[in-house]
């Protein structure tokens, strides 16, 4: 199979899945929720990836108040801070953020900030320059809004940034806001990215004349 190039300008980047492996912790946080709240711990976990923990909520408990889902929000946020317990890089991360040194990328998470520090620091990963997380939207992935602030902030149009994501939700959102999305890893193969890598250790980032660069999948 031939390799797929792109040559975007800007890079938007998730976090959980697609450079942290986290889901020990979300699991353990996650699996703990659903018995306490009489559900099926593999249906939480599916709607669970890549969105925030009180859109999750609303999701699954739709007749619930949002300031009890707000709450309860704060309280898992809490918890997964405090467990970084099986938290590391995925495989090739190190490498591919090495790579990304000087170039324009974001960080675009459904994780709020001081949570995305632990993860990252856990993992022995760099934060990217520009951090878009909870925080700074008012609707989470699978809205847009937090890959067009991420574009915006690094000044580039959205079709002109490449998105990573391992999540249906991430991969939505990525597509709702017009860019185009590699999906990394095994869970993002079935949401239709626009491509998909096994790992990050299936791309490469080569620099041209500055500012270009070019992302190829083998």
């Amino acid at each position: 199979m031939p390799a797929t190039t792109f040559t975007p300008r800007a890079l938007l980047l998730d976090m959980d899945g697609t450079l942290v492996n986290s889901d020990a912790v979300v699991e353990r946080c996650w699996r703990r929720w659903a018995e306490e709240h009489g559900l099926d711990p593999a249906e939480v976990l599916r709607v669970a990836h890549g969105r925030q923990g009180h859109t999750t909520m609303a999701v699954l408990l739709p007749d619930r108040p949002t300031e009890v889902n707000l709450a309860e929000n704060r309280q898992m946020l809490a918890t997964e801070k405090a467990d970084t317990d099986g938290v590391v890089p995925v495989p090739g991360a190190p490498a591919f953020l090495a790579a990304l040194a000087g170039l324009p990328h974001a960080l675009v998470t459904s994780a709020d900030a001081p949570l995305a520090r632990v993860r990252m620091a856990a993992a022995g990963l760099p934060l990217p320059p520009v951090l878009v997380t909870a925080e700074s939207v008012g609707a989470g992935k699978p809205d847009p809004e937090g890959f067009l602030k991420g574009a915006a902030a690094l000044g580039f149009a959205p079709a002109d940034c490449l998105a990573f994501e391992d999540s249906e939700a991430g991969i939505a959102a990525a597509h709702a806001a017009g860019v185009p999305v590699i999906g990394v890893g095994p869970r993002a193969a079935a949401h239709h990215p626009t491509a998909h890598a096994p790992t990050l250790e299936s791309l490469a980032i080569t620099r041209g004349p500055a500012p270009t660069f070019t992302v190829t999948l083998a």
